[in-house]
């Protein structure tokens, strides 16, 4: 088996997506901030909204691995049992007293129940009704409700946290506190469940091994794997232009892409990732945020070293022609619907611009996304409306919610 991406829209094959559970029934009003949620979710319906986005996935004959499953399978595994915890347990979170306490009484959760615990996160008194309290000072002066693991209900984004490109996989340092914790989740998803590192799986590159202590952070929305041995990445508030230099200079050593274009994004909430304002259709079509406008954008390209790059600076109203030069086109094709500033800022936070592609030309988005969905149909793309009342609230649309294992070229 051969796990590879080549491009945003050729026929999608293989998918992680992460049924929401436990951890957004953690949100509150008080938290949801603090855990970059906008809104508080009702989840039953945001499960059944989630349970259509992977049918109809099935349905067009793309295989869906749900991320709890990988996860709880990894953890059957003794050394990604000991990665996790051993990375989640530090002396540095639960002090010196309680930390080996902790992680024994973790150590010793059948593998399904740490998976839920580890995602869901676990309050102090929830670990009370298992476990004798700890002799610690760290855990005495915690609230009975306090958590003791905090809940990571944006594993709901499975694209951010590892991106494919072409024949290889990112597992990203993500940018803030709430979400730093998954990267460790996806080590053990990689590393060791048999999909991957069994005797079927085909080899792989790391582009990047997870969190470091260190300020070069890069999230997968930010990431389009655009085909032709191109990539183009949102320099955004959550991907910063070293962690860019970084994924360039191994993807080129590997040869395994040719060129990266990034674009110099706003820093904002509202532009939070790339594929908020900017996703492909087909093989020269880009959907794109009318507010979103023309950016500054840099060509990287090797440079004449092994540890060198070329880097080719271009003014804003250059962006789609350095988009197309990557791709060996002459041009891009860029659907903007037409509508007033007010209705084109309600629709891109409510994710117009964050479609799948399942095929070229053949997209899934949300049903709440109306002009945008409507304008795609009139310039000939098919679009697979699923609900998004309750996941659309969560500022992430079918793209974040996604992380392609396998995708053909465009042919």
């Amino acid at each position: 088996m051969t796990f590879h991406v080549d491009s945003e829209t050729g026929r999608l094959r293989r998918v992680i997506l992460h049924r929401p559970g436990l951890e957004l029934k953690r949100l509150t009003p008080t938290n949801k901030d603090e855990l970059l949620f906008d809104d508080v979710l009702w989840v039953r319906r945001a499960q059944q909204e989630h349970d259509i986005f992977a049918g109809l996935l099935r349905y067009r004959g793309v295989a869906v691995h749900l991320f709890g499953d990988l996860l709880a399978e990894s953890l059957a595994v003794p050394a990604a049992r000991a990665l996790v915890l051993d990375r989640v347990f530090d002396e540095r979170e639960y002090g010196p007293l309680a930390t080996d306490r902790l992680r024994a009484a973790f150590d010793e959760l059948p593998a399904p129940e740490l998976a839920e615990a580890l995602i869901g996160g676990i309050t102090k008194r929830e670990f009370l009704e298992r476990h004798p309290e700890p002799t610690s000072v760290r855990f005495h002066v915690m609230e009975p409700d306090g958590f003791l693991l905090h809940p990571l209900p944006n594993h709901l984004f499975t694209r951010d946290t590892s991106a494919w490109v072409y024949d290889g996989v990112a597992i990203n340092a993500m940018r803030w506190p709430a979400r730093q914790r998954e990267s460790v989740h996806f080590e053990a998803v990689y590393g060791y469940h048999p999909l991957f590192a069994g005797e079927r799986a085909g080899r792989f590159h790391l582009w990047s091994e997870g969190q470091g202590a260190h300020p070069s952070t890069i999230e997968g929305g930010d990431v389009l794997v655009i085909g032709n041995g191109a990539v183009l990445v949102g320099m955004s508030e959550r991907t910063t232009p070293q962690a860019v230099e970084l994924l360039a200079r191994r993807l080129f050593a590997a040869g395994s892409a040719r060129t990266i274009v990034a674009l110099d994004m706003p820093k904002r909430r509202a532009f939070m990732h790339l594929d908020t304002v900017l996703t492909m259709v087909d093989g020269e079509t880009f959907t794109q945020y009318a507010g979103l406008g023309m950016l500054r954008s840099y060509t990287i390209e090797p440079g004449s070293g092994a540890q060198e790059l070329k880097v080719t600076d271009h003014p804003p109203e250059h962006m789609h022609r350095a988009i197309a030069a990557a791709l060996g086109l002459g041009a891009i094709r860029v659907l903007t619907p037409t509508q007033d500033v007010h209705s084109a800022e309600r629709e891109q936070w409510d994710d117009g611009c964050n479609v799948l592609a399942v095929e070229p030309g053949v997209v899934v988005a949300y049903d709440r996304t109306v002009t945008a969905n409507t304008h795609l149909r009139r310039q000939g793309f098919e679009v697979l409306e699923i609900p998004g009342g309750e996941l659309g609230r969560g500022r992430g649309g079918p793209r974040c919610m996604s992380c392609p294992v396998e995708r053909d070229p465009v042919s």
